[in-house]
């Protein structure tokens, strides 16, 4: 398997979560500082409740940052190893395409969603869950982000993704892009057979990938595997 990742845009985008983080931290300090004072006035009051308004959004962008960028092992290195196997016809491409993490080979044309989530992820009746005692609350409010709504991420970015393809290379017919969404975390225990997209752990995505390139309606010829090479590469 060949392996693409925009090493520039990872540094410089850890950067941004180190400094989002300590300067968060120290707008949070200071926040709750002036909270403490006694004999505050109006102005000391807005002060100090911006800050801590401020000191948290800047804690969470560096989470976000964080997690994506600097937490080891990230994101990339993770699916680096778990799909390390796949053939020479594959291609893994980290933040050099219209999707962070896509991969393209005779399985067709993947995006990849990984989620750094613990606890036990489940999809009933069109909600996502995530369950993991007091512990995991904590995580969620002060070091983790919750999962949110993924099947929405996935569809926005699916569709940019097959806007891409088709005004790249108009004179091929692509199977349309799927996407998985995969749970890094050792962890982490997904129940999710009903979620709208295939939601699995990391070990079972290499397995999971090589079942795909079975599925004809699907599968990539060399030549269109050479064109999207060429688009995105081109792009990136």
């Amino acid at each position: 398997m060949r392996i693409v990742t925009n090493e520039a845009l990872i540094k410089r985008n850890a950067r941004i979560g180190q400094i989002a983080s300590i300067v968060g931290l120290l707008i949070l300090v200071g926040g709750m500082i002036l909270t403490f004072q006694g004999d505050q006035n109006q102005t000391q009051v807005f002060l100090s409740f911006g800050a801590l308004l401020v000191g948290f959004a800047l804690s969470q962008l560096g989470i976000y940052f964080g997690n994506r960028y600097s937490r080891p092992p990230r994101a990339d290195q993770v699916l680096d190893q778990a799909l390390k196997g796949l053939d020479k016809n594959y291609t893994l491409y980290h933040y050099t395409a219209p999707v962070s993490h896509l991969l393209i080979g005779p399985a067709g044309i993947w995006a990849i969603f990984p989620k750094h989530q613990r606890g036990t992820i489940t999809y009933e009746k069109g909600r996502w869950r995530q369950k993991g005692g007091l512990f995991l609350a904590y995580m969620k409010l002060f070091a983790q982000e919750g999962i949110g709504r993924p099947d929405l991420e996935i569809g926005a970015e699916l569709e940019s993704l097959n806007k891409f393809i088709a005004r790249e290379i108009p004179d091929m017919e692509f199977p349309p892009a799927r996407a998985a969404l995969v749970f890094t975390n050792p962890q982490a225990d997904v129940q999710a057979g009903e979620a709208p997209v295939p939601t699995l752990t990391i070990k079972k995505l290499k397995e999971f990938i090589r079942k795909q390139g079975k599925n004809k309606q699907f599968r990539l010829s060399p030549e269109k595997i050479q064109a999207l090479q060429k688009a995105i590469e081109k792009e990136g």
